[in-house]
Formats: structure tokens, sequence, C-alpha cells
């Protein structure tokens, strides 16, 4: 966890240094990279923007639990150009596998939850590169009541149109 919140300053402090634009992207793909045990962890991320301040964000997460998430989220500017804070809500849908001891049989439980996400977003300017540094709290509400609030994440994606 301390490598990834190391990794996020860094390039953030370089983003500050150099020159960016506004938000111009429609649409980006990558990776998110968390720091806890969240239904919604490590995933590819895919978001997209209906408006110019409105995005839908979708997540798949392989492995265990295999979980696909979706988020909206609300972007407002910052007094550096490309640099904007988001928060939004959303649902999951996880499929965790448990293994019972007595019989050692392995079966998988699905799980469905609520997600809320703030965070700070960055489009370079010359090159198709979307940082944002997120905390994504869950709430697990079918099979077993959890709240994970550790969730802190860093994606970078690919971006594509204007």
């Amino acid at each position: 966890m301390k490598k990834i919140v190391i990794a996020a300053l860094v390039i953030t402090t370089i983003s500050f240094v150099n020159t960016a634009s506004a938000q111009d992207y429609k649409t980006a793909l990558g990776v998110r990279l968390s720091s806890s045990n969240a239904m919604v962890n490590n995933a590819v991320s895919v978001k997209h923007f209906i408006t110019e301040k409105t995005a839908i964000e979708g997540l798949l997460s392989f492995g265990d639990p295999l979980a696909i998430g979706a988020l909206v989220e609300f972007h407002k500017p910052l007094g550096t150009p490309g640099l904007t804070y988001f928060y939004g809500a959303g649902g999951y849908l996880a499929f965790l596998k448990t293994v019972n001891t007595t019989t050692q049989k392995t079966t998988t439980d699905p799980n469905f939850g609520a997600q809320g996400v703030i965070g700070l977003d960055y489009k370079f300017t010359n090159i198709p590169l979307n940082i944002s540094l997120d905390w994504k709290p869950e709430l697990n509400i079918v099979t077993d009541i959890n709240f994970e609030p550790a969730a802190i994440g860093f994606t970078a994606r690919f971006t594509f149109g204007k």
C-alpha cells in the first residue's frame, strides 16, 4: 500500500509541473490497482463521459472474487488545467469462492453491494494518458453484510476521443 501511495504522490507532483489542458477526453481504458481486500479491487477500468462533467466508470476485477462494478462520477475542475476532483456512487456484483472446511467442497457465493468514490483525476496534455487516485469504500449488502473502508486505488488509463 505504501508503494502505491508513494507512486501516486510522485506522479501527482510531476503532473503539477507539466503543462496541462482541460478534461479533453471522452473515453479511457486502463488498470486500477487497489490497496485493500475490497470486492472490486485490482480491476480493468473503462471511463466514459456522458456529459462534460459526468462520467460512468465500469470496473471488472478478475481472480477471487470475480467482480463487476459501475460508478457514476461527477467531475469538478481544480486550479490546474487537466486536474479535476470527482465523487460518485454505484454498485457491484461479485462472486466469491468459499471452502467448506468439513467437506472440502468449494462453492461460489454471490455478493452484491454499494460503493462510493472520491478522488483526483488528471489528463496529461501531450500524451493520451489519464491517471487518478481515489478512495472507494464498499458496503456489501447481500450474502454477508460487511463494510470495507480502506479501498484506496490508483488508475492509469489510455484516453480516446474528445
